[in-house]
């Protein structure tokens, strides 16, 4: 089966901050189809993601825990605003920025927490850690720590589906650096000639480690969602800044998606911290990450919408934060005190057993 001719839906570019004021903030959803109870929903969700992250950078400083650690700051909206448009049961695989991904996909936060400081109780049995959180449960397959290689599992799991005859789709989370690596390629491939139910998506922090994508490639920083055309592949961008605007145009775009048409996006969106958090970031400027901060950072953009809405006010925000910290600092106490793995199980799940 060769692959269908391709529709490109594009939704708002989004360039640095220096050149674009956000086009969400100021913006109404008084005339939106959606509810104001899900846009505070998801408010609150991207404060607990972003707290969350923010206790596993602290919790790391402290020498809680060690080894690698990627913290998905700043880029909540996507994470938010895509998991909203999907299922229950639909497939999810990612990177090793997963953290807060992984949550939303239904682990239990503090299976994940737990995870990261080496514990039985976490989602991976202590012996994951901050790259590779897993639930066949909840079906979300990693926490991948090679660059890409999500992307031929992610086929896999949508060959699976087609065989199977479910009427799941596959989301397969790429950094845009990962688009560079040629199995990304052959699994797109793959994907558009037999027709699979996998949306891959992209997101474009501007930032493959220290490096800037626009140096790594010729068709742009930003126009990453062309490399579908090498495929005749449906493909799309949209402003990974502003959930209301990922939940629209996912919502759309999975529709199609679940008949068995792949689809690449390219979700414009930004880290706040380093590639990891021994990255001191000094690739680039301390008013470049301001920027982004100031004028399209995704909870901002949200509360302050709600806000001149009449939605919510300030005070309410605040008390949802404080509680969210609360919690968020107990979650943390329970992690710390789990216990970790039996030593006797130190090889199983490995090769020979």
């Amino acid at each position: 089966m060769t692959a269908k001719k391709t529709t490109k839906t594009k939704t708002s570019a989004h360039k640095p901050a220096s050149t674009q004021s956000s086009s969400s903030v100021g913006s109404s959803t008084k005339n939106s189809k959606h509810s104001a109870e899900l846009w505070i929903s998801m408010l609150k969700e991207m404060i607990f993601y972003r707290r969350f992250e923010e206790r596993v950078l602290a919790a790391y400083t402290q020498q809680k825990f060690s080894g690698f650690c990627h913290l998905h700051i700043g880029q909540e909206g996507l994470c938010v605003g895509l998991q909203r448009a999907l299922d229950a049961k639909d497939y999810m695989i990612s990177g090793y920025r997963s953290h807060t991904q992984a949550i939303a996909k239904g682990i239990a936060p503090l299976a994940v927490f737990s995870e990261l400081f080496g514990k039985a109780s976490g989602c991976s049995g202590g012996k994951g850690g901050s790259m590779h959180m897993f639930s066949k449960d909840k079906r979300f397959y990693g926490g991948h720590g090679i660059v890409g290689g999500q992307a031929p599992i992610a086929v896999g799991m949508g060959w699976k589906i087609r065989y199977s005859k479910e009427q799941h789709v596959v989301v397969c989370y790429l950094g845009d650096a990962a688009m560079n690596q040629g199995q990304v390629f052959e699994a797109m491939n793959m994907a558009a000639v037999w027709q699979l139910p996998v949306l891959f998506v992209i997101e474009n922090n501007l930032y493959g480690m220290g490096t800037h994508i626009g140096r790594t490639t010729t068709i742009g920083a930003t126009q990453q969602y062309k490399r579908a055309l090498a495929f005749d592949m449906d493909h799309s961008q949209v402003n990974g800044q502003d959930v209301l605007t990922v939940y629209d145009h996912m919502s759309k775009t999975i529709k199609r998606v679940r008949k068995g048409v792949p689809h690449l996006v390219e979700a414009l969106t930004y880290r706040y911290k380093g590639h990891s958090v021994s990255d001191p970031s000094l690739y680039r400027s301390k008013e470049e990450v301001n920027s982004y901060k100031d004028d399209h950072d995704p909870i901002k953009t949200l509360a302050k919408r709600l806000q001149n809405d009449g939605i919510t006010d300030e005070d309410s925000i605040r008390a949802w934060d404080k509680e969210i910290k609360a919690e968020l600092k107990s979650i943390e106490a329970q992690a710390d005190k789990a216990a970790p793995p039996d030593k006797a199980l130190a090889y199983h799940h490995v090769y020979s057993q």
